[in-house]
């Protein structure tokens, strides 16, 4: 039998990092735990992106953001509160750093440091400490929800690049920009963005929503994990925005198999972004993705990942109307009834 991982390469390139293989481990409490970041390098993760550190962690003192936590207040991609059984407590800014260090002694994986804020700000300065502290890459994890009715769309984008450009300020290392789909322009925006001399685009953000407790008349987290179908926001939009920019695309948000992986490569992806497949199937199963990847990849006739890379975007599609208005007249009139 042919040694596939012999013959097929697997490799791609992320924020000027050399990966073997497309599969990251997003962001998420999971990273918290040293044992955990080395189970996913011999799983095969390529990298792993760690959880975040936030803003309000370094803004207030413990006491005050244990009262925080405990309220039930966080509702951040990576918080806590969603999950009970990976930690109790969210590790402090000191602590962050230390492990940052700690990880890059136990793995030969490149790490990327999360960073989670909405302003400028003293906080920001942390930037520089991850770099100092060893973290390969930064993910800028923005995580704003714009509530106000006085706040124009203007005034969220430019809240945006003056937070991205805070940051790149502070570090040498790559820098890549986490957000959310809500933006009346993506496009648009992802060209300012790019502007900014950002290296990468992580897409999408996940808003997670709270929920009513209906006998406790409560507001409370709710978290549901992502399944394939929300692959498609993040396809479309990779797949439109491949070519125009400069800075590297990364999928995350409803990878779940190897079929999900190659969609967001010929999208354009550089890498593909996980944490609910692992969490549903646990952490071993990134090295069955990594052969069924390389199955699919032998029967289909390919022979790297770089070769598929973008070969479904916009720019190479013989009817880019595909990815516009006429695909919604097509989809409305697709449905049969039964």
């Amino acid at each position: 039998m042919i040694d596939l991982s012999k013959t097929i390469d697997l490799s791609t390139t992320y924020l000027g990092l050399k990966l073997k293989n497309p599969l990251v481990a997003s962001s998420s409490p999971v990273c918290e735990d040293i044992g955990n970041v080395r189970r996913l390098e011999d799983a095969g993760a390529s990298a792993v992106v760690l959880h975040s550190l936030f803003e309000e962690q370094i803004d207030h003192e413990s006491e005050e953001l244990d009262r925080y936590i405990d309220a039930g207040s966080e509702v951040g991609a990576e918080s806590v509160t969603h999950f009970p059984e990976l930690t109790r407590r969210v590790m402090g800014p000191e602590g962050y750093l230390t492990h940052i260090a700690k990880c890059k002694q136990s793995v030969k994986i490149p790490i990327i440091a999360s960073l989670n804020g909405t302003s400028r700000g003293g906080w920001v300065s942390y930037a520089k400490q991850m770099e100092q502290a060893g973290a390969d890459a930064l993910e800028l994890n923005i995580y704003y929800i714009p509530a106000g009715p006085d706040i124009t769309g203007e005034q969220v984008e430019q809240k945006y690049l003056d937070l991205v450009t805070a940051v790149k300020r502070e570090v040498k290392i790559p820098v890549a920009v986490k957000l959310g789909p809500y933006f009346s322009s993506m496009a648009n925006m992802a060209r300012k963005l790019d502007a900014t001399g950002v290296n990468g685009l992580v897409l999408f953000n996940r808003f997670y929503q709270p929920d009513f407790d209906l006998e406790a008349l409560e507001v409370v987290p709710n978290l549901i994990l992502s399944n394939s179908h929300e692959l498609l926001l993040r396809l479309h939009w990779i797949a439109v925005l491949y070519g125009n920019i400069k800075a590297d695309l990364a999928l995350t948000g409803g990878v779940h198999s190897h079929t999900d992986v190659v969609k967001a490569m010929m999208a354009g992806a550089r890498v593909a972004m996980m944490t609910s497949a692992l969490l549903k199937r646990g952490i071993s199963y990134l090295d069955t993705l990594a052969t069924e990847l390389l199955i699919w990849m032998g029967e289909h006739e390919y022979d790297s990942i770089k070769q598929m890379q973008g070969s479904m975007s916009r720019n190479s599609a013989p009817q880019t109307g595909a990815f516009e208005r006429v695909n919604y007249m097509k989809v409305l009139s697709s449905y049969a009834m039964r």
